[in-house]
């Protein structure tokens, strides 16, 4: 059993893969933060334009759509800055270069908290698996944040060192820190509908879907919506 998680960073940097994940994954997290406070930015990793089952979907038209629906949720959760990497969807890859570019973003924003996926979900039961570039960016992502940069003589060219204090790796199949969005669940489903590029017409089933899970996951803290992470506290 985790421990309820209150504490608000003045701070909060989160990737993501796909235009819509931020959302998913810790949207009410993210709407509770900016609401107190905190400056939150999102990093969207991938164009998101392989995002259909439509054989003949125009996906450079899918892309530009993608990023509209983004700039319409990031003005409900209260996101500050979206910066989109453009990488070709499932080509996310734990490389030199892409960490080097993590990297720069960690020192040019300087969160105090890091908002990523966690990498080692990968089996949700027998009937899902983790998306690769979920996997690939949590890696990622944790391999610039520590050592890389923290340590001034790794990516010297991409600014000065900087510590993250905390990372909440979200998806988790260890989660062991729970955030009461009690009072910010509604931003986040509203959030979600602005996808509707990948929710089409279920609207009113994926809200359910999303608050059955939230008030399932604060039942267990005893609280009326969660949204679970698993907790890397460090330089601590």
């Amino acid at each position: 059993m985790g421990r309820l998680y209150g504490k608000v960073p003045s701070t909060a940097l989160a990737f993501y893969a796909h235009p819509d994940d931020a959302d998913v994954s810790c949207g009410a997290t993210m709407a509770l933060w900016a609401a107190r406070g905190a400056r939150v930015d999102l990093v969207v990793c991938t164009k998101g334009e392989k995002g259909t089952i439509d054989p003949d979907q125009d996906i450079s038209k899918l892309e530009l759509e993608r990023l509209e629906e983004v700039e319409r949720s990031r003005l409900i959760v209260g996101v500050s800055n979206v910066v989109h990497l453009s990488i070709p969807d499932g080509c996310i890859e734990n490389s030199t270069q892409f960490r080097a570019e993590i990297v720069r973003l960690i020192r040019q924003f300087k969160p105090e908290a890091v908002l990523c996926p966690d990498p080692t979900a990968v089996f949700f039961g027998s009937g899902y698996f983790n998306h690769r570039d979920h996997r690939e960016l949590g890696w990622t992502v944790l391999d610039s944040v520590s050592p890389a940069a923290s340590l001034p003589h790794y990516f010297p060219s991409e600014g000065p060192a900087h510590q993250v204090s905390t990372v909440l790796l979200s998806g988790s199949l260890e989660a062991d820190a729970f955030v009461d969005v009690t009072g910010s669940i509604g931003k986040k489903l509203d959030a979600v509908q602005c996808h509707r590029s990948q929710i089409g017409e279920r609207e009113e089933w994926m809200r359910e879907v999303i608050s059955s899970r939230a008030r399932e996951t604060g039942k267990a803290v005893g609280v009326g919506y969660a949204e679970a992470f698993r907790l890397l506290e460090l330089g601590v």
